[in-house]
């Protein structure tokens, strides 16, 4: 299931826009909606999504300065908007389509298709560096500098169990037994950890390969930790997950 997140200044219009997506594209879940720059980027930093319909002309700005408030993007963005004009700008954005107002079904539906694709070749292919980088431990011996309001750490990657996100800031649980909350996004830790073992499980979690106990397979699935912490594990990362243990254990 890919979660979106529809942003656009009329409310009837993101009404609209909803019920279209539940009609003809089951397999996109919104889990938030936003009218403007400043609530479309907190909306997208809570919920995480894959997808973000946007629209070009907001209450408080533009689609584009959402786009350039965040500090990366790690949703894949179609915009819907009354104005064709715009479309040169977004595709430089890496929009995956422009659609313009009234939506027509059909082409919602090859935008959310098109963007479904680019988002499993985007996770095939970080698989398969995960998978050759988890042939070898050795990154795990490398050290990361953690910075807080009061202390700098120097953490042993190895011991690093689990980071949390929560909106802006991560915290990251290690093998002592610390919680360190730090102010950066879990995607800035994603991208970080990417070559040493870590994997995203969950919008809001990132695990160590080489920290997990068990996988559980009640309440749809999830992930028991070295320390005990009990993290749950997305629906369309599950599969992919049990195949990747499989491939290490065998």
């Amino acid at each position: 299931m890919l979660r979106a997140v529809v942003v656009d200044d009329e409310q009837t219009v993101r009404e609209t826009l909803v019920k279209m997506i539940e009609m003809y594209c089951p397999d996109v879940l919104v889990v938030g909606q936003a009218s403007g720059v400043v609530s479309g980027t907190e909306v997208i930093n809570q919920q995480h999504p894959d997808i973000v319909f946007l629209d070009i002309q907001l209450n408080d700005g533009t689609g584009f300065d959402l786009i350039y408030n965040l500090p990366t993007i790690h949703f894949k963005i179609i915009f819907v908007t009354a104005y064709d004009k715009y479309a040169l700008q977004a595709f430089r954005c890496s929009a995956v389509d422009y659609l313009l107002k009234p939506v027509n079904p059909e082409l919602l539906v090859e935008a959310v298709t098109r963007a479904g694709q680019m988002i499993k070749e985007h996770d095939s292919l970080q698989m398969k560096a995960l998978e050759q980088n988890l042939r070898s431990e050795n990154n795990q011996h490398k050290k990361v500098i953690v910075k807080t309001t009061e202390n700098i750490h120097l953490l042993d990657v190895k011991n690093i169990i689990s980071c949390e996100s929560e909106s802006s800031y991560t915290t990251l649980y290690t093998s002592e037994g610390e919680k360190i909350m730090v102010a950066k996004t879990l995607r800035d830790y994603e991208e970080m950890l990417a070559d040493c073992g870590f994997y995203r499980v969950h919008k809001s979690w990132l695990i160590n390969i080489w920290q997990i106990r068990r996988f559980e397979r009640q309440d749809g699935g999830s992930i028991v930790m070295s320390n005990g912490l009990k993290i749950p594990v997305a629906s369309r990362k599950r599969d992919e997950l049990l195949q990747l243990l499989e491939k290490l254990a065998g």
